[in-house]
């Protein structure tokens, strides 16, 4: 009998000619979380709350409960997160089409950027110089920017100042240009955030939440291992939890690659 499309994926699997990578932080109590200026509400540290181990509590089990807020860790970002995105259909993480959180990325490498200056801001004609050498970004793609940022840990990753944060991200100029002339679906970065740590001071006030989402789009934060994934090819697997009106969740996001891209390392 001829193989159909999903045999030859699951064989694929299990020969391991296709990896899966992990590209999610940990959840736990040091979770770095978003910090905002003390008169607006804050989001809550992951916690965990044990309920029984194997003890009077419940002989036989073992189970916690856990809090947090939406934004945790590495989490997904729904259009109803912002306000410019409130009033689109199935726009939250319950109603979204489930065939839209599987899609192609492409990783654009700005690690070397990133090191040297911790405010670098992804722009357009970085992309079109990507695109010269690897084709242009199809629609529908993810475009996630690598900056090796998930490697810092604890204070050096919020590197909070006293203006701010200082984390690199997408040029105010980038977002409508992905959005509107590339069509992907969604943006991704390895900050605690998707914009950029001085976003706040842009034109608009964060443009990745603002543009991306007030065109339907989507976001990534906190995204880990990029420096696994080949420029193009990879395949993201990114269902948010099914939180009825939620504005996004944290999320074990995944990549699909093709071994014979991956370098030995990244097995």
């Amino acid at each position: 009998m001829e193989a159909t499309l999903l045999s030859q994926f699951a064989h694929a699997l299990a020969a391991h000619k296709i990896r899966v990578i992990d590209l999610s932080q940990p959840l736990e109590a040091d979770t770095p979380i978003i910090q905002l200026p003390p008169e607006f509400g804050k989001s809550a540290p992951f916690h965990l709350e044990e309920i029984s181990k194997y003890d009077s509590r419940g002989p036989a089990w073992y189970w916690n409960n856990f809090s947090c807020g939406e934004h945790t860790g590495t989490h997904f970002d729904a259009p109803i997160h912002w306000i410019t995105g409130k009033d689109y259909p199935q726009n939250s993480t319950d109603t979204i089409a489930v065939e839209k959180l599987l899609a192609p990325a492409c990783v654009i490498d700005v690690s070397t950027e990133a090191a040297g200056n911790p405010d670098f801001l992804l722009a357009p004609q970085h992309i079109r110089t990507w695109e010269d050498q690897y084709g242009r970004i199809e629609a529908g793609s993810w475009v996630l920017m690598r900056t090796d940022w998930s490697k810092r840990k604890e204070a050096a990753f919020l590197n909070i100042r006293q203006d701010g944060s200082h984390v690199p991200g997408p040029h105010p100029e980038l977002v409508p240009f992905l959005a509107k002339e590339r069509n992907v679906i969604g943006w991704g970065s390895e900050g605690v955030g998707t914009d950029a740590g001085q976003a706040f001071r842009f034109e608009p006030p964060f443009p990745c939440h603002s543009v991306m989402h007030g065109n339907n789009r989507f976001g990534l934060a906190s995204l880990t291992n990029l420096d696994k994934l080949p420029p193009k090819g990879a395949i993201l697997v990114t269902p948010p939890l099914k939180i009825v009106g939620g504005s996004g969740s944290p999320c074990r996001v995944l990549a699909l690659v093709e071994a014979s891209s991956l370098a030995e390392g990244d097995w």
